[in-house]
């Protein structure tokens, strides 16, 4: 069985994700894929952002040649059209990874934790969908504390991924919607009764 895990950034889908893995299940987080996918495909991004780059004087190698993500981040996350040039290249590789994965743990359920899982084909293959929500304030405290980014970065990306619910509504999958906002304790008294809903 695959089961997608999604929901906008800082909402708790890496808790969520750990709590489902003591049941069993074995995740697969998009955004460390995602990193690895960056450096395979380092050559298109230095192509696709060098003009930006410069005309911004951001950086977007380190010293040691590999790429700085978070300068390249305030340059994908700057325009629509950067965010877009930017999965172009990026999302094929994360999805043949993805692929790669489940290849490879055949016998197990397997969670794909992912924010944009909706714009990688390999969601079609997902059994069903848990969307993990919380309020933004506390989506913002926590980006916050654990990015380290500033706030405007942060509205950005949380612009950037607005209203996301709507674009699992559609799929021929069953969808829950799971809120995340008392305690790990409630958390993961919701998950598990969502997973018994998947599996019965």
């Amino acid at each position: 069985m695959i089961i997608g895990l999604t929901g906008p950034m800082a909402s708790g889908k890496n808790l969520a994700a750990k709590i489902l893995e003591k049941t069993g299940c074995i995740s697969v987080d998009a955004d460390i894929l995602a990193h690895e996918a960056i450096e395979k495909a380092k050559d298109k991004i230095l192509l696709a952002f060098e003009k930006d780059a410069k005309e911004k004087n951001i950086r977007i190698l380190n010293d040691d040649g590999s790429i700085n993500r978070r300068e390249l981040a305030k340059i994908v996350f700057s325009s629509k059209e950067n965010l877009k040039k930017q999965e172009s290249i990026v999302h094929p590789v994360v999805n043949e990874m993805m692929e790669d994965f489940i290849k490879k743990n055949s016998d197990k359920t397997v969670i794909l934790n992912a924010t944009v899982l909706y714009k990688t084909p390999i969601i079609k293959k997902c059994d069903a969908i848990i969307f993990i929500t919380s309020p933004w304030i506390l989506r913002f405290f926590r980006a916050k504390k654990r990015d380290k980014m500033k706030n405007m970065q942060i509205f950005k990306r949380f612009f950037a991924q607005f209203n996301i619910f709507a674009k699992y509504k559609n799929l021929d999958a069953d969808i829950y919607k799971v809120r995340n906002f008392v305690s790990e304790q409630k958390l993961e008294q919701k998950l598990l009764h969502v997973l018994k809903k998947i599996y019965s």
